[in-house]
């Protein structure tokens, strides 16, 4: 490929980064390998091609000469006589795992299993009354989870016994396997099948745990709930969750929060709002009425000429913000309610209120418009 541009080989544009180039390469590898393409020679020598772009723009010194001058002048001979130098895909940060379908290797991907192990995250629902989600409660809440077993302290074997190293894959957990082709040595990376990638076999496993290093156990857990939290809330308890393996660190316990509806109260952010119901009489003369709240009753002076759906705030008498200070206010809906039956003193008292007004009876008032003014 001399004088031939490198880059475009690999689909990039010149001045690429190295993890940009590598990204390309692995990617076309893939698809143009020979194991996965036999007999095609179009895609065989396009995979000569995508790799000898890339030992020179994987190489700083050569793709430096290469951005340079625009050529990279070797040894004449191309890239060694077996035509890619023993290119070894294993050493590209687990790149032997994506061609491990190539090469006949039994899944699993040749992932190492004898790491620390981070457990999952559990999940819980825990339920609150109205009055328990602005004030904040401690609830007391039962899980099962994974743990360490106490019998072998999470080692899986008998107690006195311990773990043996694989004889297979000398504790790594892994099995290398080197092959020829006509376009060079490939080494491809498997997990090893007599232990099963944990790098250790247990001869005599635990009679508690049966050789899993870990148990089921059901706990029961505190948690204190902060006052202002609402449906939809989640508090996340760190460190509560499945004990890891090979000790590696727990997981979470996210605790999801559902508040059951009040009956009295309407809850709208950290406002609270409620409604009033007062008669005609007292909307238009005022009225002093007694409002709950979910500090306890307040008194609030309605003033005379109040309109039906008027609304009252009361200040600070909502919901707390949580984890912070100050709260929201209470709105009050005041409901003028209008009889729907008079007796005839009732009757005869209203007749007379809107004579008084300059009002008659089964006649409608309205505010003349432009027309009435212009006749």
């Amino acid at each position: 490929m001399a004088n031939k541009d490198y880059y475009a080989a690999l689909g990039l544009e010149k001045g690429a980064s190295d993890e940009e180039i590598k990204k390309a390469f692995r990617k076309l590898a893939i698809k143009y390998h020979p194991d996965k393409n036999q007999g095609d020679k179009e895609a065989e020598n396009k995979f000569k091609e995508i790799n000898e772009a890339y030992q020179v723009l994987s190489d700083p010194e050569k793709k430096e000469r290469y951005d340079k001058f625009g050529t990279v002048d070797f040894d004449g001979s191309g890239f060694g006589s077996g035509g890619f130098g023993g290119f070894d895909f294993s050493d590209m940060g687990g790149f032997g795992d994506i061609f491990e379908s190539f090469f006949g290797g039994g899944g699993g991907g040749g992932r190492r299993r004898n790491g620390p192990q981070r457990g999952s995250d559990l999940e819980y629902t825990v339920n609150l009354t109205f009055e328990e989600a602005v004030f904040g409660v401690e609830k007391e809440i039962a899980i099962n989870r994974s743990e360490s077993c106490e019998t072998c302290r999470g080692t899986g074997a008998k107690a006195g016994t311990s773990k043996k190293t694989c004889p297979t894959c000398s504790g790594t957990g892994q099995i290398r396997t080197q092959r020829q082709t006509p376009l060079g040595s490939f080494v491809s990376t498997t997990t090893c099948n007599n232990c099963g990638g944990s790098g250790s076999i247990i001869e005599e496993p635990c009679t508690t745990c049966h050789g899993k290093g870990h148990v089921r156990k059901n706990r029961k857990i505190k948690v204190n709930i902060p006052a202002g939290v609402d449906t939809g809330n989640v508090m996340p308890l760190r460190g509560q969750g499945d004990h890891g393996t090979n000790d590696g660190p727990p997981g979470d316990l996210y605790v999801r929060i559902n508040v059951s509806p009040s009956k009295k109260f309407v809850r709208k952010g950290n406002d609270i709002y409620y409604d009033t119901h007062i008669s005609m009489g007292n909307a238009a003369l005022g009225v002093e009425i007694t409002v709950p709240t979910v500090d306890g009753d307040v008194k609030y002076s309605v003033p005379a000429g109040t309109q039906s759906g008027t609304l009252f705030r009361l200040k600070g008498k909502g919901v707390p913000r949580v984890n912070s200070s100050g709260r929201g206010d209470q709105y009050v809906k005041v409901i003028v309610d209008i009889p729907k039956t008079l007796n005839d003193k009732q009757k005869d008292a209203l007749r007379a209120f809107m004579e008084a007004c300059g009002e008659k009876v089964g006649e409608t008032t309205h505010k003349k418009g432009l027309k009435d003014l212009f006749k």
